[in-house]
């Protein structure tokens, strides 16, 4: 009987051992997992801010290019309406004098 006790507490042990083997082995297992996991989490993140960095720099470049363009058009389109202004004011220039000196003139009364 004492033999029989023996054995089953060997038994018990033994599983109790197993059991805990496999837990351990479980445990590394998902250890590893989390390691991979955010190794890649850690990749994708660093793909994700070169592709965001390399869109601003290449919206940058694309309107500090345009700020020259758009400085040299703005430019031309004020030079052409001061030439416009310039020469409308020249045209009605007389006009606008003597209409002026015609309302200075005239007395009501």
């Amino acid at each position: 009987m004492e033999s029989g006790k023996q054995g089953g507490i060997q038994l018990l042990l033994a599983a109790e051992q197993e059991a805990q083997s496999i837990v351990n082995a479980s445990k590394n297992d998902k250890m590893t997992r989390m390691k991979q996991a955010k190794l890649e989490a850690e990749k994708d993140i660093s793909d994700f801010r070169a592709q965001v960095e390399a869109d601003f720099q290449r919206k940058l470049a694309e309107t500090s290019g345009d700020s020259g363009a758009n400085v040299k058009r703005l430019e031309i389109e004020t030079e052409e309406k001061i030439s416009t202004l310039t020469s409308e004011s020249s045209r009605i220039n007389t006009e606008v004098v003597q209409m002026l000196m015609r309302h200075v003139m005239s007395v009501k009364t």
